[in-house]
């Protein structure tokens, strides 16, 4: 008989535990200064949608930043907005 080869699972615990439980740090973004808790869905075109990721990647910037600044310019705080 041949020795049997021991196969490796997909996701493998480690020895130990609290490595296990604990997640990396992720750092935030610079050009995050805080964490977003509303999300905002609209519809647009294929075509709209296309130009969209078109200029995000030219600019080399994901999507959501580039619509977040051009909103953030479109519409600025005013004195009575909550932070």
């Amino acid at each position: 008989m041949t020795a049997r080869v021991e196969k490796r699972g997909f996701a493998r615990c480690p020895a130990d535990p609290e490595q296990w439980i604990r997640t990396a740090e992720i750092p935030p973004r610079a050009s995050e200064p805080t964490a977003y808790t509303a999300r905002l869905t609209i519809d647009v075109t294929p075509a709209l949608r296309g130009r969209i990721k078109i200029a995000a990647f030219g600019r080399g910037v994901t999507v959501a930043d580039m619509l977040r600044e051009l909103l953030s310019r479109e519409f600025p705080p005013t004195s009575g907005d909550p932070i």
